[in-house]
């Protein structure tokens, strides 16, 4: 096939294109490098394209052919989005907008989106599911809730088939193939775990320890990197015989406390790790975890990364030895 990667030069779009290209696809990735980097456009076509640049998409999309696009450029910090909403709304809504413009000119039909659990906000049940009530608690869940309510109104209005994976904490990496989390501004726990190891990152802190969780910090569900791409790649099979459009949350349906992942990462790089306890952030849930029987039972995905210590000693040989 021939796939689009929007954001390919990111986290999880570079693991995407690589995934892509193993199997034997024609990759071709579009970013505008804002977040994203150059070294990690190791597999396909490199187009420098705006989603915000209608003028760019037209370029990036005259002459070509594309089976699929995969959409993973977003703005995605959460208290960033509480600080310039307009940004959000513009990167995360617009930006789509004008992607899914330029597929209808192409006739390109088939869209997989990087959505989020953020959709959900507050969890009113331990594991959460696609049916959980959609009450996003900050402009960054609600752009991506937004893009979801387009998607299906695409479905009905123009007959795009689309697929959104809403996954909870990314983790991870493939050392072996040089791809990795390399973000400029922080934010993940694991990432900002192992630099504090390496003496690379600033002091760690752990926010709030007085949670109604068995150790008093946020439990979360982290799913490796790669068995993200494998779902993106199970989706897009998925459409060709199923038109309109679906939704898929994407974890390992278990938690792991914040001290569990410090204790796991300080086991993986064989020395303690020092943090200190700070006030909570607000709107930090006690827990998030994701039930993903409707991935596996339709999709067919089957996570290969279920243990947290192997995610995380992926994510350690790649900060170790970082190279962008």
């Amino acid at each position: 096939m021939k796939v689009l990667v929007c954001g390919g030069a990111g986290y999880i779009g570079s693991h995407m294109a690589q995934w892509l290209a193993e199997r034997g696809d024609t990759v071709t990735v579009l970013d505008n490098l804002s977040t994203g980097h150059r070294a990690a456009v190791k597999w396909g076509e490199f187009l420098e394209a705006d989603l915000l640049d209608p003028a760019s998409l037209e370029h990036a999309f005259a002459g070509r052919f594309f089976d699929a696009v995969v959409h993973f450029c977003a703005r995605s910090l959460v208290g960033e989005s509480v600080q310039e909403p307009y940004a959000y709304y513009a990167n995360n809504v617009t930006g789509t907008l004008n992607l899914l413009e330029a597929m209808r000119r192409h006739e390109v039909q088939r869209l997989v989106f990087s959505s989020t659990a953020a959709v959900f906000g507050s969890p009113i049940c331990d594991l959460i599911d696609e049916e959980h009530l959609k009450a996003p608690i900050n402009p960054y869940g609600v752009s991506k809730l937004m893009v979801e309510q387009i998607l299906a109104d695409a479905a009905v209005a123009y007959g795009l088939r689309s697929v959104a994976l809403r996954y909870f904490n990314a983790a991870g990496a493939l050392p072996q193939h040089g791809i990795g989390e390399a973000h400029a501004c922080e934010t993940h726990l694991i990432p900002n775990v192992l630099k504090s190891a390496l003496g690379t990152g600033p002091a760690l802190k752990v926010f709030g320890d007085d949670y109604p969780t068995p150790d008093g910090t946020c439990v979360r569900d982290y799913v490796h990197v790669q068995d993200l791409a494998q779902a993106h790649a199970l989706a897009i099979g998925y459409m060709d015989t199923n038109p309109g459009t679906h939704a898929f949350n994407l974890g390992n349906g278990q938690g792991f406390s914040v001290r569990e992942v410090i204790a796991a990462a300080g086991k993986v790089a064989g020395r303690d790790i020092v943090y200190e306890v700070a006030p909570r952030r607000t709107g930090d849930p006690a827990t998030l975890v994701a039930s993903s029987r409707k991935a596996r039972e339709i999709l067919g995905w089957r996570p290969t990364w279920t243990t947290l210590e192997p995610i995380i000693e992926s994510a350690w040989r790649w900060h170790r030895d970082q190279r962008f």
